[in-house]
């Protein structure tokens, strides 16, 4: 297969029929590190939304365990691309995410916003630093992949294509982007995860390296110093330099999904996906009493 066949492939299908297999050939064979990154990235900017943020530091997920809740997050939203919306597995994933969300006080714009970034962070940062730019069909393909999704979760009022994701995304952080103290812990915590899958020496490194590739709101909104411009040019710099080498590469044979990632440390010897995620108690750690609306079983 030459470079650029699979790009060819995914020209000649169609991004509303066949939007999730047209984002699986897009995140599994041509840009497999680069989605993981960005999906990195769409997580945590959503931290800097105080409303989430407090939210995830009253659970003590992300500042007690981690790397659980990194790898289970992976998981299951991988489970999906994987394997697709109607399979056993991808059943399974869609309603344990809604089982733990439904166990919080979450309003529906929040989640939102975290929708539209799964949409537009990707591109972005494929735009940016991946061996080629995102095709259109991709785009498409990614905004209908996530409508769907966000349907399965009940979601309301999901943006109708990419432009109004990413319309959705920067009006919201407008907005809400601010300074909350459970918000920098839980900040802390993921730095501290990412700097932990390397050797110990690096990490000073590594925390520097990530706040250069972090755009300035995000910044203020954890109050973090913000890097040099020269130390935040070489570090995009050589992101860039890597996507412009993966170029020159055979392209990929094998699929490569989150499951795979060396990031992925909490299941040495396997996992279930009916098992993976929280399972709130109410009334502890920001799980609030059973909401009136939500069935018992939930």
């Amino acid at each position: 297969m030459k470079r650029y066949e699979r790009l060819e492939q995914i020209r000649r299908m169609d991004p509303y029929e066949d939007a999730s297999e047209i984002y699986r050939l897009s995140s599994a064979y041509e840009f497999p590190w680069d989605f993981a990154r960005a999906l990195e990235l769409a997580l945590y900017r959503t931290y800097a939304v105080p409303s989430i943020g407090r939210l995830l530091a009253e659970t003590a997920e992300f500042t007690g365990r981690p790397q659980k809740r990194y790898d289970d997050t992976a998981l299951l939203l991988d489970a999906i691309v994987e394997h697709g919306f109607d399979s056993e597995q991808g059943r399974t994933s869609v309603r344990r995410i809604n089982r733990m969300h439904r166990s919080y006080d979450i309003s529906n714009d929040d989640m939102r916003y975290v929708l539209c970034t799964f949409v537009v962070t990707p591109k972005r940062w494929i735009d940016s630093y991946g061996w080629r730019r995102m095709s259109r069909h991709e785009t498409v393909a990614s905004a209908v992949h996530y409508r769907t999704l966000g349907r399965y979760m009940g979601i309301k009022d999901i943006p109708g294509s990419y432009e109004e994701f990413e319309a959705c995304l920067d009006a919201y952080e407008r907005a809400h982007f601010a300074w909350d103290e459970g918000a920098r812990r839980v900040s802390d915590a993921t730095l501290d995860l990412m700097a932990s899958w390397y050797p110990g020496v690096l990490a000073p490194l590594l925390r520097t390296g990530t706040l250069a590739l972090l755009d300035e709101p995000l910044l203020r909104a954890f109050r973090y110093p913000a890097p040099s411009p020269a130390v935040r040019a070489l570090v995009r710099r050589a992101v860039r330099l890597r996507g412009r080498t993966v170029r020159l590469m055979p392209p990929r044979n094998t699929p490569h999904h989150a499951r795979q990632n060396r990031e992925i440390k909490g299941y040495p010897n396997g996992y279930r996906l009916a098992e993976l995620g929280t399972r709130p108690v109410p009334g502890v750690r920001g799980c609030p009493v059973r909401h009136l609306d939500t069935p018992v079983a939930e």
